[in-house]
């Protein structure tokens, strides 16, 4: 058998030198589109969903800041194959979301075709954990239409989350970046995905996917000749109640640099750069006024 299988991959490359050397103009076109795509996708499709450059990793020899770049339809993002999770995902926010008409929720999650793992619907089924969207249906699929929001809907933009957090405070988080930090400043920048801490915990239900013990979310405002940026950084836990305030969260970006072992905005000048990402301030933002805003999945919240 495998000297079959021996015999027909070399006919195969046999076939394929015969005709390069029969048609190479041919061969030329189809290197130079490829060449092409790749210089798009580089220098054009990847830098518009990314603000002052991609996420990087501290350290380049680490494996478990390792991440393949998947470009969506209204958001990008950083996959790590390793763990089974985005480690990074970015999207732009305008306050348009609300003009827009609402679409019907997907019933399942799809397998991204880009992932090697093949995480799946069922890789959650009976885990104890939520699919947590990082890039959020509600915003994507105002913004960005049917085909964003199923981009959205792929296993490669999911991680796991509990439900006090999925269904209480990462949704009142969700609900205040588009419907206040937006229309406070036109348009704000994304970045977000898990923090993972200490001994390595994976679902029971596929080994391939690792739990993580935290979540961030960074808000960035666009830097014009005009006005400075304004950042706002969150670090939340696995065992939040869901009820607390988004105040108690609020944490600068070197903190959640520091955790991740990921670099942000790295084409920002380095004097901005330094300053900006060492600053914990939610006065900008109006926290204080939606800190305390209940989920619409929890009837029960008590301000306290």
């Amino acid at each position: 058998m495998k000297k079959q299988q021996s015999i027909i991959w070399l006919k195969l490359l046999l076939g394929l030198f015969h005709f390069v050397r029969k048609h190479p103009v041919l061969l030329l076109v189809i290197a130079t589109l490829g060449l092409g795509g790749y210089a798009y996708e580089i220098k054009l499709a990847r830098p518009a969903l990314l603000y002052q450059g991609e996420p990087q990793a501290l350290s380049p020899t680490n494996s478990d800041t390792w991440f393949r770049i998947f470009r969506n339809h209204g958001f990008i993002l950083g996959y790590s194959d390793l763990r089974g999770n985005p480690l990074w995902v970015e999207y732009a926010l305008t306050p348009d979301a609300a003009s827009k008409p609402s679409l019907k929720r997907p019933s399942r999650f799809e397998t991204d075709w880009r992932s090697i793992n093949r995480v799946s619907h069922d890789s959650y089924k009976k885990s104890g954990y939520d699919r947590g969207h990082m890039a959020p249906n509600y915003a994507i699929s105002h913004l960005y239409g049917k085909q964003g929001q199923a981009d959205s809907f792929l296993m490669s933009n999911i991680t796991p989350q509990k439900p006090n957090l999925n269904q209480k405070l990462w949704q009142r988080l969700e609900e205040v970046e588009i419907n206040t930090f937006a229309k406070l400043f036109g348009k704000v920048w994304v970045i977000t995905g898990p923090v993972f801490k200490g001994s390595i915990e994976r679902l029971e239900s596929d080994w391939t996917v690792e739990i993580p013990d935290a979540f961030y979310k960074i808000y960035l405002t666009e830097f014009t000749p005009a006005t400075k940026p304004v950042a706002l950084g969150f670090l939340v836990p696995q065992t939040v109640n869901g009820k607390e305030p988004l105040t108690q969260f609020v944490t600068s970006i070197d903190a959640i640099e520091a955790q991740t072992g990921l670099d942000f905005f790295a084409d920002l000048d380095d004097s901005i750069e330094k300053n900006l990402e060492a600053v914990i301030d939610g006065q900008p933002w109006h926290l204080q006024s939606v800190s305390r805003l209940p989920s619409r999945y929890y009837s029960g919240f008590i301000l306290h």
